[in-house]
Formats: C-alpha cells, sequence, structure tokens
C-alpha cells in the first residue's frame, strides 16, 4: 500500500454527505484523545495530515482520507462529557449511520489508550462491532507512556478483558516511537487485499 500518497478527501457531518464507495474503507474509532489523528499521521508518515486537535471532542465529523487501493475514514470521538446531549446524539447517528450503510469496510481500528482499562464507551462499542459482525483489530495507544511493568501489567488486564474475542489482534502502538506502525500496515494491507 503506498501510504504516503495518501491525501485529504472531505468531511461529512451528515450520514447524506458521505462519498460514494469506491476502495476498502478502513475506519479508525475510538474515545476522544485516544490519539486517533496521532495514529493515522504516524501510518500515512506525515505530520498533520490527519489535525490533531488541543480540543477533546472538537471533531465532529467523519474524516475521509484516500490512497491508492484504500480509504482512511476516521470517526468523531465518543465519550467526552463536554459535549451536549444532542450533540452526542447527533454523532451517534452519524456514526452508525456510516457504519450501518452497507460500506466496504475493510476492518475497524478500534483505539483504546493502553495505559487504563477500557471506558465503558470503549466496550459499548466493541459490543457493536461484534454486534454488526465487522472485523476489527485492538490499537493500544500510548504504549510508550509505560514502563515494563506497568505494559506487563495493562498487556495481561486487556488480555483478561478481551479473553472472548481471542481472535481480533491487540496492537501496542506509539505514535511516539513507532511501536505498532509495522503491525498496522501489514493488517491493513491483509485486510484491504481481501475486499
Amino acid at each position: 500500500m503506498q501510504y504516503q500518497n495518501a491525501s485529504f478527501e472531505m468531511s461529512a457531518g451528515r450520514a447524506d454527505q458521505l462519498p460514494a464507495p469506491s476502495a476498502p474503507e478502513i475506519v479508525f474509532s475510538g474515545k476522544s484523545n485516544v490519539g486517533k489523528s496521532s495514529l493515522i499521521n504516524k501510518l500515512l508518515n506525515r505530520k498533520a495530515l490527519a489535525r490533531v486537535s488541543s480540543t477533546p471532542g472538537k471533531t465532529a465529523t467523519i474524516n475521509f482520507y484516500t490512497m491508492p487501493g484504500c480509504r482512511f475514514v476516521d470517526l468523531p470521538g465518543y465519550g467526552y462529557a463536554k459535549v451536549s446531549d444532542s450533540e452526542k446524539l447527533r454523532w451517534a447517528s452519524l456514526v452508525e449511520g456510516y457504519l450501518a450503510a452497507g460500506r466496504p469496510i475493510a476492518c475497524v481500528i478500534q483505539l483504546i489508550d493502553m495505559r487504563h482499562a477500557p471506558s465503558r464507551d470503549d466496550l459499548e462499542m466493541i459490543q457493536f462491532l461484534l454486534d454488526k459482525e465487522l472485523p476489527f483489530a485492538l490499537a493500544a495507544t500510548k504504549s510508550d507512556k509505560l514502563n515494563k511493568t506497568q505494559r506487563a501489567a495493562q498487556l495481561q488486564l486487556l488480555g483478561e478483558y478481551f479473553r472472548e474475542i481471542p481472535d481480533v489482534p491487540l496492537i501496542p502502538f506509539s505514535a511516539m516511537n513507532g511501536e505498532g506502525v509495522d503491525a498496522l500496515r501489514q493488517l491493513i494491507d491483509n485486510a484491504c487485499a481481501q475486499r
């Protein structure tokens, strides 16, 4: 996959603004401030193609990035408390509208913060992916923030949380030192090749 040839395509704030399907889609999902934009930029070897917001919960649109043979889809982050209930409902309807639209989703990369136990919102999203039978992998972000002992403990904790879904890859990831980039790219390449 030619990751360096990615470009921003468009943003959609409503389900009726979604672009026509044109290539296998790799979807990025996670709570606000889990590091989705940083992960996307690292995968694409770009500094600021995906905008990193200083304010959690600011991305209120689905952002599409295109490259030869693949499309990256950045869903709005969930779980940010300072957003109004009406805005949370709009986001939920936008995300569910996208995920239920029969699009060519090759894989959902579900981000979780490696430093913490999965939040209720994380677990609900993972259950939603299971219920919809969407292929997904877990990326445990901010792995560089943990020392060796903390890392082992967190990987064991996450393994316990997800022991009932053993076929789902769990990939530690760091946008700082690049851990997990090659593993995620390989997973993305394989997922797109199977669509």
